[in-house]
């Protein structure tokens, strides 16, 4: 095999941490998506009622939670393996760098999937909103209840980082 190719089990550690920091950054995915579904729905109401604009801005805020939670696991990672903060990459091991990624997977995965069906419960309390203003607090309700999963999933990556040791 020529030398120049790259398997699978040549990458260093800080690569793994690396590709662990973006799959949590992933999560900004379904954050873009949720926010989108859910403006959709903003839309239409704002535009019969131009006064609901700041009810249905809430509801539609509300995916956005999961892009942040990726972010602030991403910047753990990055600062703990040495590429934030100013003291240069940190040597880890392959194993340690595999660990590190692992750690990124549930809020990665949970916040694409977790973002765009809170945009989904969002979008339907944003039309409760429409049909009925001083049913905000419902729709708010509907759509945190899938926000639940997205804190769960920050828990267990951060647990699961702060574990390792380098």
């Amino acid at each position: 095999m020529d030398g120049n190719v790259i398997t699978f089990f040549n990458f260093s550690g800080q690569f793994y941490a690396l590709l662990g920091a973006a799959m949590a950054a992933l999560a900004g995915i379904g954050s873009a998506i949720g926010i989108g579904i859910a403006g959709q729905a903003a839309a239409g109401v704002v535009s019969e009622d131009p006064n609901k604009f700041g009810q249905v801005l809430v509801l539609q805020a509300l995916p956005g939670t999961q892009g942040i939670y990726g972010l602030l696991i991403a910047f753990i990672i990055l600062i703990k393996v040495g590429f934030l903060g100013g003291n240069g990459a940190t040597d880890i091991t392959v194993s340690q760098g595999a660990f590190i990624f692992a750690s990124s997977l549930p809020v990665g995965l949970v916040g694409i999937f977790s973002g765009i069906a809170q945009g989904k419960a969002a979008a339907a309390g944003i039309m409760l909103v429409g049909k009925k203003p001083s049913e905000l607090a419902k729709g708010m309700i509907f759509a945190a209840m899938v926000e639940t999963y997205a804190v769960l999933a920050l828990l267990i990556s951060f647990l699961m980082l702060n574990s390792i040791k380098l």
